[in-house]
């Protein structure tokens, strides 16, 4: 009589699946959320240049045994330094005025930013590569727009929306000119990053981004104590895992179909808010999501909707190379 042996945990989530996907990305969020906690325990003592330098002088320190292992199949081999280092200072920067906005904002209002990258992706595609924007995407984009200047609005405090947006004082802005860059970068993947491999994108952003850093890190430094290098150690690590995680999702089973799930941060972020940080999102927050949330939502399925229309077109059937990751 032959027994069947139940596969291993690890057998499991190694294997495509739908739900091995939904397990990947809800890893995805729960590592996303735990940065931005480490991030606001780290800025609490340290400036946000020197938060950023270290995050990736981290990341690049645990990349380095594997880019070394890899050698022989040309790890290090890049046709692109200079968009590297591009790429480079636009996620310092990015990451620079993210902690400086997560010090200043509740996690729920963090993570509903972490959303809206896709809303800047639109007009830049329609800018940087000529990209048709049809009405749907262009209404979605709009709504979403909105759904920004609610949280904006909710965290102007006595000045004003229109005060606040010209001032540099509401934490919110600092998250949106994050979420500009970001986009701005995945637009520079989209575009020319066609050739490169994930490993060698992730080290050469990761080294870019500390040398770069380094200069203005230096200008604000602090010295850290063992238990800040301990948090920008596992930020460094947190940055990785997000990529991987995000990679074997996407690995697991098709993107639309775990669109849905990449919301499961919020509530993460809502839950770790109020018992971390005793937070309650406040009525423009919600407000906002309730925008943001089905207007990207929006987005991304009309994305993957015109995607296979294009594919099951005759005329181009040509597989299209995807933008990389950050």
């Amino acid at each position: 009589m032959t027994t069947m042996q139940s596969p291993s945990s690890g057998n499991w989530l190694s294997t495509p699946g739908y739900m091995q996907g939904v397990v990947w990305i809800c890893l995805v969020a729960l590592t996303s959320n735990t940065n931005d906690i480490l991030m606001r325990l780290a800025g609490s003592n340290l400036p946000s240049m020197e938060i950023a330098f270290f995050r990736f002088l981290f990341a690049t320190l645990t990349l380095l045994p594997i880019m070394l292992y890899n050698i022989k199949k040309g790890s290090f081999y890049t046709k692109r330094p200079a968009l590297h280092l591009l790429r480079a200072a636009l996620l310092f920067g990015a990451i620079a005025c993210w902690t400086t906005g997560l010090t200043m904002v509740p996690l729920a209002a963090v993570s509903t930013f972490a959303q809206t990258t896709q809303l800047f992706v639109l007009p830049m595609a329609a800018v940087f590569l000529k990209e048709k924007v049809g009405w749907q995407r262009a209404l979605a984009t709009c709504a979403g727009f909105a759904g920004i200047l609610c949280i904006v609005k909710g965290h102007s405090g006595d000045e004003g929306l229109v005060a606040s947006l010209l001032s540099m004082n509401n934490g919110t802005l600092f998250l949106m000119a994050a979420a500009m860059m970001f986009a701005l970068s995945d637009i520079l993947n989209k575009r020319f990053v066609v050739e490169e491999s994930t490993l060698s994108m992730m080290f050469y952003i990761a080294l870019g981004t500390t040398v770069l850093g380094a200069y203005p890190a230096y200008h604000v430094w602090v010295e850290p104590s063992l238990a800040d290098l301990g948090i920008l150690a596992l930020l460094g690590a947190g940055g990785n895992l997000i990529l991987f995680f995000l990679l074997r999702a996407f690995a697991a089973t098709d993107v639309s179909a775990l669109a849905p799930f990449r919301y499961v941060e919020m509530i993460f972020a809502g839950l770790f808010g109020f018992l971390i940080f005793q937070e309650i999102p406040t009525f423009w927050t919600l407000m906002g999501a309730a925008i943001i949330v089905p207007s990207t939502f929006a987005i991304a399925y009309y994305e993957t909707h015109h995607m296979r229309q294009t594919r099951c077109t005759p005329d181009e059937n040509a597989a299209q190379p995807e933008g990389s990751l950050l």
